[in-house]
């Protein structure tokens, strides 16, 4: 059998092509592990102890970097201050911009900047996303002593609200039941943290607040089986063990007001998500978001995730940078409509 030279000649292309491939892949590995090793890679979290960013980010931390290159040790660090801003201007502005920081930001972030609020002083669009243990089902709960059951009881009847601060969903969820639901929610902010809202609820200083159905079922599973607390109403993907509970669709008839919903509970897609700075070389981002991947399916991660009732439904970085376009893409008289409800 003969072989041609220029079939000969072209195989042999294709062949050192590959090997160059295979050579610049192994090098890139060998390059993260060699960055990483002996390192701290610190994950930020904009809120104080105890709530569900927190567990989630803990939680995380303890497996992340067993998958990273050169398995650095991963600090988680709480950084309080502006529901959660303080951490992710820092993250943005101050930060190395290198692959050894990681901030757990509010999901609200990206509809915040879409609508121009005050305070925000990054491009969500420049963050590098890299995932979410699963998207979240926000709701509106009210205290067994408020008399409130309902919706409807919420309009009929004022009830005092607690949140962290303007901008947090713990304030927009309120504030857009007040103006687009017609409940009468009296919102109080300043508190620390989910978990100091809570406490506040124990000591009736405020009867009703927002929280993911997730955060609940993990944090306060005795207020659930106690029935002190009753959800009136959710918003995102509708939770299969809430079936009676009506969705801001169901109480929210004007189709103009659902689409600037729509950008108010936007982050409900992103649940809680982490994201390192820009500028982080593409290789040490992918391996982040490879290493994140591999956490979500490491059994001993998933036993200890079901051990704190934490459903695990991964949200991959790539598919969140995608959202984060189109969030930050909404058309500008809607994000200002949304806007009078943030600030």
């Amino acid at each position: 059998m003969q072989v041609s030279f220029t079939g000969a000649l072209t195989r042999q292309a294709v062949l050192t092509v590959l090997i160059g491939a295979v050579a610049t892949g192994a090098a890139h590995a060998d390059g993260v592990a060699d960055f990483y090793r002996g390192k701290n890679v610190n994950v930020l979290i904009g809120v104080a102890v105890g709530g569900e960013y927190d567990l989630h980010a803990r939680l995380v931390s303890r497996y992340l970097g067993k998958y990273i290159p050169g398995n650095p040790a991963v600090v988680p660090q709480n950084m309080t201050g502006a529901g959660g801003l303080k951490m992710a201007n820092y993250l943005y502005e101050v930060a190395p911009r290198d692959g050894t920081n990681i901030g757990m930001l509010a999901n609200t972030f990206p509809a915040m900047q879409a609508a121009g609020v005050k305070g925000v002083m990054f491009d969500a669009d420049k963050f590098n996303w890299i995932g979410s243990i699963c998207p979240t089902v926000e709701t509106m709960t009210v205290w067994k002593t408020t008399g409130v059951q309902t919706i409807e009881d919420a309009r009929k009847k004022e009830v005092i609200a607690g949140a962290t601060g303007r901008g947090a969903i713990t304030y927009m969820f309120p504030a857009m039941l007040n103006e687009f639901a017609g409940t009468k929610f009296k919102i109080v902010t300043g508190y620390p943290g989910g978990n100091d809202v809570n406490l506040a609820m124990e000591r009736g200083e405020v009867g009703a607040r927002n929280n993911t159905w997730s955060s609940w079922k993990v944090t306060k599973p005795a207020w659930l089986a106690n029935k002190d607390i009753t959800v009136i109403v959710q918003a995102g993907p509708k939770a299969a063990d809430l079936p009676f509970v009506p969705s801001v669709e169901d109480v929210i008839p004007d189709p103009d007001n659902r689409k600037v919903v729509e950008l108010l509970v936007s982050g409900t897609r992103l649940g809680r998500p982490l994201a390192t700075t820009p500028g982080v070389p593409e290789e040490r981002v992918k391996a982040l978001r490879d290493a994140f991947d591999a956490v979500m399916k490491d059994p001993d991660f998933l036993k200890e995730a079901a051990n704190s009732n934490i459903d695990v439904d991964p949200v991959r970085g790539v598919d969140m940078q995608e959202f984060v376009k189109k969030v930050l893409a909404t058309p500008k008289h809607l994000a200002a409509r949304a806007r009078e409800l943030i600030e």
